[in-house]
């Protein structure tokens, strides 16, 4: 029998269906790092320029309360760290969800590592669990790689490779949303329950999973799922309440320290507007594009019909950032795990020559690597 009258799987040497099947399972583990491995390299070149350690700029501003948390717990006494406020009460660190400094406290203590290099090494690798499942979104899986690519080249995503929560909620968000559009409802829920010990964001994961339940499940299992989805948050919130004495302690602890609070998008349009009448800095500028941008991907988002889970957590984060006060210079950062507004942008390159989306792609994550490496090391405020 000639090797033409074979399946084609077969009639492929054996060691050329094995490096096919590693390329296909390394993939996106080598797109993310490739994207952030240059985005570190041009932190480090202009962190030496500015005499700077990459591993003290790669934990600055919140990844010093990470290391906080994680070494002394949610201490009551001064730490030598102040809010934006310019002062620390024995609340003061309760802003700061306990998700992140677990991990890199157990990890710490696993390990007998330096907390700041733990910190790092966990955003990795949360970062390729969220490349793992951001690949497995949309339904055609080049347009997954090129999301991937994205995700890890948006404006801020130097935080995906700091001692932040970013790449760890973006890892648990990814995740939630292909158990749910892939009706795994015990993968959703137990993902969306850990996102509620990362990020206030998880309240939008819940919204889309208890929705997907009523649209998609009515079974036992499902119902089950989206009673357990929204234990984390309930229970940090709930937490948070006691030792404050507040029901709404958490975000009066926020209020009084970082001036957060859902004010329906008054804040970020008065930025908006100054930043487009006045001489503004680059990092102002920046913040301006990317949450006017993240707006306008939403629209296309409807437009092109996205499927409605991963339009609605896109969306909803855009909501809660732009429709929040507080230090606006962190919207970029908390865009970050907007990928799903990614999705339409990845395919319309994927129609285009792959000369054109490796250059788009290149372009994408070297102003990313730069933008990133001037937050840290010539801006002197926090992201």
């Amino acid at each position: 029998m000639t090797t033409e009258l074979l399946a084609p799987d077969l009639a492929v040497p054996a060691e050329n269906r094995l490096h096919r099947m590693a390329r296909h399972v390394l993939a996106p583990a080598g797109v993310y790092l490739a994207v952030r491995l240059l985005g570190v390299a041009i932190l480090a070149v202009l962190a030496a320029v500015h005499d700077r350690n990459v591993l003290d700029v790669l934990k600055a501003w919140d990844g010093d309360w990470y290391l906080s948390i994680a070494r002394d717990g949610y201490a009551v006494n001064f730490t030598g760290k102040v809010d934006a406020a310019g002062h620390f009460d024995a609340d003061t660190t309760l802003a700061f969800f306990p998700g992140y400094p677990l991990v890199v406290g157990m990890l710490g203590r696993l390990t007998d590592t330096a907390l700041p290099l733990v910190g790092v090494v966990a955003s990795l690798i949360a970062g390729l669990f969220a490349a793992y499942g951001i690949v497995r979104l949309p339904k055609d899986r080049g347009v997954g790689l090129i999301t991937v690519a994205l995700f890890a080249s948006t404006p801020m995503a130097v935080t995906l490779s700091m001692v932040y929560s970013e790449a760890l909620f973006s890892a648990l968000a990814a995740w939630t949303l292909v158990g749910v559009m892939e009706r795994r409802w015990w993968l959703a829920a137990s993902c969306c329950a850990a996102a509620g010990l990362v990020r206030p964001s998880a309240g939008v994961l819940i919204l889309i999973v208890f929705v997907a339940v009523i649209v998609y499940g009515q079974t036992t299992k499902a119902w089950l799922a989206a009673a357990v989805c929204p234990l984390g948050l309930v229970a940090w919130l709930g937490w948070v309440a006691n030792r404050t004495g507040s029901l709404t302690g958490w975000f009066e602890v926020q209020k009084a320290g970082w001036g957060t609070a859902f004010d329906f998008g008054a804040n970020t349009w008065q930025f908006v507007r100054t930043v487009l009448t006045t001489d503004s800095s680059v990092m102002e500028t920046a913040n301006m594009l990317v949450v006017l941008g993240a707006i306008v991907l939403c629209v296309v988002g409807v437009v092109r019909k996205l499927p409605w889970p991963l339009i609605a957590y896109g969306i909803g984060l855009v909501v809660m950032t732009a429709g929040s006060s507080g230090v606006t210079y962190s919207k970029m950062r908390l865009l970050v795990p907007a990928f799903t507004l990614l999705i339409p942008v990845a395919i319309g390159l994927a129609r285009r020559r792959s000369g054109t989306v490796l250059a788009v792609l290149v372009a994408s994550a070297l102003l990313s690597g730069w933008i990133g490496a001037y937050a840290l090391t010539g801006w002197k405020y926090a992201i």
